[in-house]
């Protein structure tokens, strides 16, 4: 499955099925084919987002072992992430919905 985030605020986010499954499990939901992020719960995803990336790049710095190993476990939760913040915080400043399978 892929899914396409949609928002008035912002340009659409598409991640693959094993992405946005693992975004929106971060996010304390199920994944769904279809679904809603309200603006008043934006800024509250957006700092579940930033601490899964804090901790992730912690777990990534403690396994670094300096020879480059850290580029080659490809891309990191930070990357996979950031447009969709960037499209909620878009979309919270202009009060707009983000929806997905709709």
């Amino acid at each position: 499955m892929i899914y396409k985030f949609k928002s008035k605020a912002a340009g659409d986010v598409i991640m693959l099925g094993p992405n946005g499954d693992q975004m929106l499990r971060l996010l304390g939901r199920e994944p769904a084919p279809r679904g809603i992020f309200e603006p008043a719960a934006m800024p509250a995803l957006v700092a579940a987002m930033e601490a899964a990336i804090a901790a992730d790049e912690a777990r990534r710095a403690e396994s670094d072992d300096d020879d480059g190993a850290l580029a080659a476990r490809g891309v990191s939760l930070r990357q996979r992430l950031w447009p969709m913040i960037e499209m909620m915080r878009r979309a919270a400043a202009a009060g707009e919905p983000i929806v997905w399978g709709v």
